[in-house]
């Protein structure tokens, strides 16, 4: 057992993205679509505890969902 099996990081998957007002929020029901600012073959974000490590392509098998990592996106420096 590694030292860092035990270490959790949040992972976010990010699609896109979309600007809504609240009151259109507030109006949606089951079924309500929200169009984002990107396209079927734009790359999907992968953040690692907030910070940008890469980018992929989600694939979908059946009812299941992965992410295919294309990219790797070097650290800025400050």
């Amino acid at each position: 057992m590694s030292v860092l099996d035990g270490i959790m990081v949040d992972l976010s998957i990010v699609l896109g993205s979309a600007e809504v007002p609240i009151r259109q929020i507030l109006q949606m029901s089951r079924g309500a679509m929200i169009a984002l600012d990107c396209g079927q073959d734009d790359p999907s974000l992968v953040y690692v505890n907030g910070e940008l490590v890469a980018t992929g392509r989600i694939l979908v098998d059946g009812d299941q969902m992965s992410l295919e990592i294309s990219d790797l996106v070097k650290k800025q420096r400050h």
